[in-house]
């Protein structure tokens, strides 16, 4: 009895490094510290698209994150994400506030798309996920912003402030996550070759 458990935990150990190893290849790692320094770079081309809501700033990084999340798949996307956040935090204006939340929105965003490309490849199955990532992504948004990024950054006056700029809010996350797919739908078809060679050998 205690032999079958022994080689049972083995066998869950083993399967858990050839999961590990699967996923973090030499190869893999180094395609993903290119697309961290890609989506950190130009997470820092930031800008306001809202007068009235400043703190509200549009990036393009998250392109590199939904690529990676196709390319290697939603576990690499969300590490990609994590990492990229982190580095983020290096001189944050928001405490960690925006950081936080934007780890949540983005990953929510990914994980559809990425998840249902490892199954079923093309821009057939590509769109329509991602019509339903910009959904569930705004909806996260909004959520962490009541919840996290407000009262963390706005203090006793952050339902007040949210309510009067709901909608701005929910523009805002609209115009990012469809331009961020509008992109990412760019790059797909002019990189869908080049992505598939890697794909294949990672």
């Amino acid at each position: 009895m205690e032999e079958e458990k022994k080689e049972k935990l083995e066998a869950e150990n083993t399967q858990k490094e050839s999961v590990i190893k699967k996923h973090f290849t030499a190869r893999r790692m180094a395609i993903m510290a290119v697309f961290v320094v890609l989506s950190y770079a130009v997470s820092r081309l930031e800008f306001p698209i809202f007068a009235a809501t400043p703190y509200l700033q549009l990036d393009f990084s998250n392109v590199f994150v939904l690529l990676i999340g196709f390319l290697l798949g939603p576990v690499e996307g969300v590490v990609v994400c994590v990492l990229k956040e982190l580095l983020r935090l290096i001189g944050s204006s928001s405490n960690g506030s925006g950081e936080i939340v934007n780890m949540f929105t983005t990953c929510s965003f990914i994980i559809l798309p990425s998840v249902v490309y490892r199954f079923k490849k093309g821009l057939k199955s590509v769109i329509p996920t991602l019509v339903a990532a910009c959904i569930i992504g705004s909806g996260v948004a909004l959520i962490t912003n009541r919840f996290i990024t407000f009262p963390l950054y706005m203090g006793d006056g952050a339902k007040k402030v949210f309510e009067d700029v709901f909608w701005l809010i929910v523009a805002f996350n609209a115009i990012k996550t469809v331009s961020i797919s509008v992109l990412t739908l760019l790059l797909y078809k002019r990189l869908s070759i080049v992505l598939k060679r890697i794909e294949k050998r990672v």
